[in-house]
């Protein structure tokens, strides 16, 4: 929107006159009114890109016809006019919504001025409009979000009548299912698109700083925390907050997220004040959150506040009519950011993929499609482009050694974190695989610590200390 047609309203015609002419003399189409009642129905009739107004005018004064105009047609731009110097004028019309406002007598380079401020403000605001409607296309049921089985459709339709609401919602899902996306997809087809959309992985993020990632922390609060810094619930203010992998969320916080859905307020971590804050959660996980909360891992009350309105996403094998318009959409991404040459999957190639479990869902099919495009020397891709599912494996999750997954979680865990601020890493990685090995033993052994320590090659004393530095809730079998 760039400013092309103006409605100058003043009950004086010299005003009128002048106006018209200097406008007019930049190229602006003019249109006057002698009061306030003409204004407003020369308004209604035709849109204006910006509103002079006189704040004294015959029939309906200018911060009234302001505050009509707010409701019946924001877009358009209002400079009130005053012969009174008054901050009383200045302060109630910028209030109700006035672009900037001129005091009589004026010159016109000040209303130059505010012009060419207001053009500017326009044509940011048509870049703003313009990159929002880019992300709700890029983010359009169907384009990125790929399948038309019936699974998929019935996705479709949840999205359809929960993106335009502002209720919490659960994603359910299998790794690699895509469950970020459909996330970012209700964001960006929501009316908070244009504000922030962020994204914390719970459990990439160990639990002694997923606390000040969340909430933010004061000078002080612990070692290293030198200054103040907002948590993502502060800066995601307005907007989205998808937290992924729930699921593995501390009970300790799981309270004060129920007390954000309920409160709508938040406090810094060393600090006393609360915050008032607007932002939709969307949450996701690849656990049974019924059962977690059976085993007394996750708080009932919070999982019926998260799952308001959830969405469970189908595992690959059971859409695999998806898998060739899937197929298709990854080589052409290859194609765009890869710089590979055109190319195509065979019919036999395709089968093969349809033949594959796909245990690592969407995700492991993108990189097996983008391997190949990469390492074929063909432009049509044939079942030897695959040689991983040729024998019915794939490398994805399944030969990847503990030591090479460990290094993988860790690097992605380290990659979120400011290592500036750490001064106990070692330790903190360390509980980060002691507790669930530990408690993994003991629901092995019923909760037997005796055999529990041979398992592990520890004394029993040593196995029950970490049982009570990590907090380790110990059930005995039968």
């Amino acid at each position: 929107m760039s400013i092309q047609r103006i409605l100058v309203a003043d009950d004086e015609e010299s005003i009128r006159w002048v106006l018209s002419k200097a406008l007019k003399k930049q190229g602006f189409k003019v249109d006057l009114a002698e009061d306030g009642k003409q204004a407003l129905s020369m308004l209604r009739s035709t849109h204006y890109d910006l509103a002079v107004l006189d704040i004294k005018m015959p029939g309906l004064q200018g911060l009234e016809l302001l505050q009509k105009l707010q409701e019946e047609s924001p877009q358009t731009l209002v400079v009130i006019m005053t012969a009174e110097s008054t901050m009383e004028n200045a302060v109630a019309a910028m209030k109700l919504g006035a672009y900037d406002y001129l005091t009589k007598p004026f010159d016109l380079d000040a209303l130059d001025a505010i012009i060419l401020k207001a053009q500017k403000a326009a044509e940011v605001s048509d870049q703003i409009g313009q990159l929002k409607e880019e992300l709700q296309d890029q983010y359009r049921f169907g384009r990125t979000i790929i399948g038309n089985s019936h699974p998929m459709q019935e996705v479709y339709k949840t999205l359809g009548r929960i993106a335009p609401s502002d209720v919490t919602v659960l994603i359910t899902g299998e790794s690699g299912t895509g469950k970020e996306l459909i996330a970012r997809a209700i964001h960006f087809n929501s009316p908070r698109l244009g504000k922030p959309f962020l994204a914390i992985n719970c459990a990439a993020i160990p639990r002694d700083l997923l606390e000040s990632e969340l909430f933010g922390h004061e000078k002080g609060a612990f070692t290293g925390a030198t200054d103040r810094k907002p948590g993502k619930f502060e800066q995601a203010n307005g907007g989205t907050l998808f937290l992924d992998e729930i699921g593995d969320m501390p009970l300790e916080l799981q309270a004060k997220l129920l007390r954000v859905l309920q409160e709508k307020e938040i406090t810094r971590t060393g600090g006393s004040q609360t915050m008032q804050i607007d932002v939709r959660i969307v949450a996701a996980t690849n656990q049974n959150l019924v059962e977690q909360v059976e085993g007394k891992q996750f708080r009932e009350d919070l999982y019926y506040r998260l799952n308001v309105l959830p969405i469970d996403l189908p595992p690959l094998r059971e859409r695999k009519e998806d898998i060739p318009s899937l197929v298709e959409f990854f080589l052409q991404r290859a194609q765009q950011d890869l710089g590979v040459s055109t190319i195509e999957c065979s019919t036999e190639a395709l089968s093969q993929l349809k033949r594959h479990n796909w245990p690592g869902n969407i995700r492991e099919l993108e990189n097996v499609i983008k391997r190949a495009a990469l390492l074929s020397p063909n432009h049509v891709l044939m079942p030897s482009d695959f040689p991983g599912l040729l024998s019915g494996q794939s490398k994805e999750g399944q030969d990847e050694s503990l030591e090479a997954l460990v290094a993988r979680k860790l690097e992605n865990s380290l990659a979120q974190m400011d290592l500036q601020e750490l001064d106990n890493l070692y330790e903190m990685v360390l509980h980060q695989v002691e507790r669930p090995l530990i408690n993994i033993i003991l629901q092995k052994t019923r909760g037997n610590q005796v055999r529990t320590a041979e398992i592990l090659g520890i004394n029993r004393n040593t196995l029950r200390k970490k049982i009570t530095t990590l907090e380790i809730d110990v059930k005995r079998g039968d």
